[in-house]
Formats: structure tokens, sequence, C-alpha cells
């Protein structure tokens, strides 16, 4: 059971395709391509937010194709024991995630299964010491979109001048410009890089009006 929980590429062309497309699998041969080489498909969008100090986070919206994000989906929903509270799996199911980010190194596998918009994770970072001091964390979405937010860890200060509305008004905005939001697509990665477990939090909200669920693999390294 363990080699269907890994992420795998393109299924090879059958040999029936192959003999009727001699050229380019799939395909005929067009316009400025030549026969027997095969079109290089292009990389998935991924969007970079730098963070600051050292913290970045890159997303892309399109990590798995939609139809096989579905059927990793179908396949965890209904095949994990979900009863327990988590599952961690070391060996090679992190292929596809590892080809996204070279030089990248994962040896734990987290799945967690949100039921509805009223299982969320409150404000936390991960930065216990078997992370190490810049841990890369890389989380996959299945089914349900939900946010994903960011904010900076929060730091002693001192009150904000002003009172009434307009102090309120100038809280909301310092809060604003410290936070960043994510929606976490069907078959999406996002990966946080360097100090941001060190200098930021993140959270996955309740949503009253989400009634589908999500399922999420976090990838991590572990130190030895």
């Amino acid at each position: 059971m363990a080699s269907r929980l890994r992420l795998v590429g393109p299924t090879p062309s059958t040999d029936a395709d192959s003999a009727q497309n001699p050229g380019i699998s799939g395909k005929a041969a067009g316009e400025g391509e030549r026969v027997g080489e095969a079109k290089t498909p292009e990389p998935p969008r991924r969007e970079v937010t730098d963070l600051g100090g050292g913290s970045e986070v890159v997303y892309i919206p399109r990590f798995v194709a939609r139809e096989k994000a579905w059927e990793w989906f179908d396949y965890l929903d209904k095949s994990i024991p979900w009863t327990r509270p988590e599952i961690r799996v070391f060996g090679r199911s992190a292929n596809q995630v590892h080809e996204a980010l070279p030089g990248s190194y994962f040896n734990s596998l987290l799945l967690n299964r949100y039921k509805t918009g009223s299982d969320y994770v409150s404000w936390h970072a991960d930065d216990e010491p078997l992370y190490g001091p810049t841990p890369e964390i890389a989380s996959v979405t299945f089914g349900c979109e939900r946010d994903f937010l960011l904010r900076k860890k929060p730091t002693k200060s001192k009150a904000t001048s002003g009172s009434g509305e307009a102090g309120r008004k100038q809280l909301k905005v310092t809060a604003s410009q410290k936070q960043h939001s994510f929606l976490l697509k069907h078959g999406s990665l996002l990966v946080m890089r360097g100090y941001t477990q060190r200098d930021w939090q993140h959270s996955v909200p309740k949503r009253a009006k989400v009634s589908s669920p999500r399922i999420n693999l976090t990838f991590r390294h572990v130190l030895s």
C-alpha cells in the first residue's frame, strides 16, 4: 500500500500510443517540432513571497494536476485510519516534492484531515529544535480550499497612541501590514523557508461555511 502513497509523475505512454505516434507521444508533431523529440512540459507557476529577514514562502497553485489530485484525495480520504491524531511515514514518499524543490531533503511526512471548516489549527510556529534553525516545510493540499495565514510573532510594544475609533483603526492597519494570506487550492504546494519559523506564526482558521474535507500532507526534515 505504501507505493500508492508515492507522489509520482505522469504515466508513460503505452506501446500502442507509441505505435500510433512514433514521433511525439500522444500528439502529432507540430510546426517547429522535430519528430522524435518530446515536448518539454512547462513547469508549474510558482509565487515567491519574500517575508524579509531571511524568511520566504513559495506557493505553487497547480503542483499536482487537478484530476490526479482528486485521485489522491479519494484514496487518502478512504484508506487512511483518520482516528489516529497523526501518522508519520518515512521513506520514498516525497519524490515529486523533492523534484519541485531542488536541494531540499525531507524524511518526515505528516498527514492531517480537516473534516469541515470547524477543524482548524491555531497560531503557532514549527520551531522545535528537532527541525533545526532554518527548517523547510512543504505542504500539499487535496480537497477543499482553505485559508493559510502568516503573521509576525507577537512582540511586546508600547500601547498605540490615540483613543476611540482612531486608535482601533491604527491597530487594524498595523496588524494587516504584518500578515500574509494564501488560499490553499486543491493540488497546491506551499513551502516555508529560511527563518519563517523563527520570526513568523501560521494558522488555518475556522471557516463556518466550509462543509467539505481537506487533506494535507506536510513534509519536514527531522534531524537525526
